[in-house]
């Protein structure tokens, strides 16, 4: 498995740009169909008990990683996993960061992109409005976090993410990768961790809504946009985008592939 993560890690570092971009913008719009799909189940669940609700959530969010994994796709959470390929000298720091730019920005087009054709669909207006008013509380309570809780959930989204990934190395078969990935996913959704490229669909989408929606639609729920003071563009940034992100980077880099690396991969000659 540590074998067959860092082979994997050089032939992600050495795709070629225009199509590392666009498999980063297919993932960002896969991942974005799991927080759709995540979004909708938890429209109207305020009858369920809350760790039932989220486990609902997680369940079916772990779509968007199976169709990154299964269809093919670059995700830049996943891929902080080429680390392994870094410290086994078979990748250049250039070549990370290279495939980390570019696959960042691939997944940000292919989120907030998803984001645009939900909001144009007018699919938030279904339920009588509950499913746009739960994107909405989703995206102000993520806009709302303090740094360190942001990079603290962040640090261990990307862990479970990662290990998702790497318990995929072991698997033989299409249902062996989908078997690897539900229960990482179903976690970290269902505990509340912060992924920085499902945020990137989470709360644009909540921002679209807040500063697009008719009158129908804020009397169908009851509540009006002053009722998100913390969805704004620069919460986006600064509250969550950023911290999340490095959080993400932690948990991946250190969490998961530099401990397999000195657990499997470090010189032989150390103890």
């Amino acid at each position: 498995m540590a074998g067959k993560a860092a082979a994997v890690g050089v032939a992600k570092a050495n795709l070629g740009a225009y199509r590392m971009f666009a498999l980063a913008v297919l993932a960002g719009a896969f991942i974005s169909m799991g927080a759709i799909f995540a979004t909708t189940v938890s429209a109207g669940s305020g009858a369920l008990p809350y760790g039932v609700a989220r486990l609902l959530a997680g369940l079916v969010f772990s779509l968007g990683l199976i169709l990154v994994i299964v269809g093919g796709a670059e995700l830049f959470t996943g891929n902080n996993l080429i680390v392994m390929a870094l410290v086994e000298g078979k990748v250049t720091l250039a070549q990370l960061l290279r495939n980390w730019a570019i696959v960042y920005v691939g997944n940000f087009v292919g989120s907030i992109g998803t984001a645009v054709m939900l909001y144009l669909s007018d699919q938030y207006t279904f339920g009588g409005g509950s499913i746009g008013l739960t994107a909405l509380n989703t995206a102000n309570h993520k806009a709302s976090l303090d740094f360190v809780p942001a990079l603290m959930l962040g640090i261990l989204c990307n862990a479970l993410v990662c290990m998702a990934v790497w318990l995929c190395m072991s698997a033989r078969t299409t249902t062996d990768k989908i078997l690897s990935i539900v229960p990482p996913i179903t976690a970290f959704v269902a505990a509340g961790f912060e992924h920085s490229i499902a945020n990137m669909y989470f709360i644009p989408v909540g921002l679209f809504i807040k500063n697009g929606a008719d009158g129908a639609f804020w009397g169908a729920i009851g509540k009006t946009a002053a009722d998100f003071p913390d969805l704004t563009w620069g919460n986006f940034f600064v509250a969550n985008l950023i911290p999340v992100t490095i959080g993400n980077i932690i948990g991946g880099v250190v969490m998961v592939g530099l401990i397999y690396w000195f657990i499997y991969l470090r010189p032989k000659w150390t103890a």
